[in-house]
């Protein structure tokens, strides 16, 4: 059985490929192919002179979107493919030769023969929905920190008009907040609020927003010290209004995120504190968890394993190493916070850590480590969380 290692550079508007035989590793093609039609089907008509689609493995670098129709190209030609982090291809080229270069057609040399090395693990079937969840769960969080910004300017100009407002509010833009700047906007205008301004503010606040605070609020409105300018108004109306229109538009990507999630309900979604949201970020970033081989692999993708130093007489533990998603070690960090709140067995394994003399990061990072192996467990077991079983 002849076996042919395939290594793809991926660029925005053509491909770089090399074909190596696996008998005398020597290069049997390389060309470059377009990002279109005739391009793929160029691709198609070499993979398909040299045998079998189980006999050729693929390899390219994971290099954001520029990679999935490509990747879908392949997977309706039943061809299999294997992504691969870039820094496993520098790291290779660095090892093979002292010389800095960096060119498309040695790239994807250094794949296929970075191929040749390793266990070749393809992607999972069906990873459209997993492409799907992480262009909308970064798309979300990109959102987010922008909408938490306008938030900053709107203190800002608040600062100016009606310093006393959100310290009124516990420093929270709550609904109510919200549309009383939204509604009236001055200090001037709130002063004059009256009793049927007040029911519209109990019926959002549900009952919340009292007599009393309606009242204190006109007092404070009243006073304030705030400087009433139309400039300040206009500038403050702008930001609201790109404050709602990113909060709607979260709203939607949201609901879109659950749907998908739901569909796939991993079984770590059983587990408490992990949420729908949390759930698509992890599955995200993972896609299928079969494709690791241990919870260890797990951490060191999110890059959460810390850094080893061995060499001569010194031999001692590293800081997190941070290599891979941001997000990804977000979410999880997150999702331990629950879990040492209201769950007996990992409220006491943070105990132990933080007995052992370990600072609250460190002893979460320990935490982290262990849902990943209660994830891994769940995942490769398909079965349900059970806390009863834990240990």
């Amino acid at each position: 059985m002849a076996l042919y290692f395939v290594g793809i550079d991926i660029s925005k508007y053509k491909h770089d490929c090399c074909i190596l035989s696996a008998v005398d590793q020597n290069v049997v093609s390389k060309f470059v192919f377009l990002n279109n039609k005739d391009g793929f089907d160029l691709l198609l008509h070499s993979l398909r002179s040299l045998g079998k689609p189980e006999d050729i493995r693929i390899g390219f670098e994971s290099t954001s979107h520029y990679a999935l129709n490509l990747e879908l190209f392949l997977e309706k030609a039943h061809h299999s493919f294997m992504e691969v982090n870039p820094v496993l291809i520098s790291e290779y080229k660095k090892s093979t030769t002292l010389r800095r270069t960096k060119t498309d057609p040695i790239d994807c040399e250094a794949i296929a023969r970075w191929l040749m090395t390793v266990e070749y693990k393809p992607h999972s079937t069906g990873f459209y929905h997993a492409y799907s969840l992480k262009s909308l769960t970064r798309l979300r969080d990109r959102l987010v920190r922008q909408r938490s910004l306008y938030l900053v300017k709107i203190t800002n100009v608040l600062d100016h008009t009606f310093p006393e407002f959100k310290p009124f509010f516990q420093e929270r833009f709550s609904k109510t907040a919200l549309y009383l700047l939204e509604t009236y906007g001055t200090a001037e205008k709130m002063s004059h609020l009256n009793t049927a301004s007040y029911e519209k503010l109990r019926k959002i606040s549900r009952g919340k927003f009292s007599p009393q605070k309606f009242l204190e609020l006109k007092m404070l409105a009243a006073n304030s010290v705030g400087e009433c300018n139309s400039i300040f108004e206009t500038e403050l109306h702008c930001l609201l209004t790109l404050y709602r229109g990113l909060a709607d538009q979260i709203s939607y990507l949201e609901s879109e995120i659950n749907g998908l999630i739901e569909e796939i309900h991993p079984r770590y979604m059983t587990i408490p504190g992990i949420g729908s949201l949390s759930a698509a970020v992890i599955y995200a970033e993972y896609g299928d968890i079969s494709n690791f081989s241990s919870p260890s692999q797990l951490l060191a993708f999110a890059g959460l394993e810390p850094g080893i130093n061995d060499s001569g007489t010194e031999s001692h533990g590293g800081r997190m190493v941070k290599r891979g998603s941001s997000t990804l070690r977000y979410v999880l960090l997150n999702c331990a916070l629950p879990l040492i709140r209201f769950d007996i067995t990992f409220a006491a394994y943070y105990a132990k850590k933080r007995a052992e003399g370990k600072p609250h990061r460190v002893a979460m990072s320990h935490v982290v480590k262990k849902l990943l192996r209660v994830i891994f467990t769940l995942e490769r077991k398909n079965i349900d969380f059970n806390a009863q079983s834990l240990r």
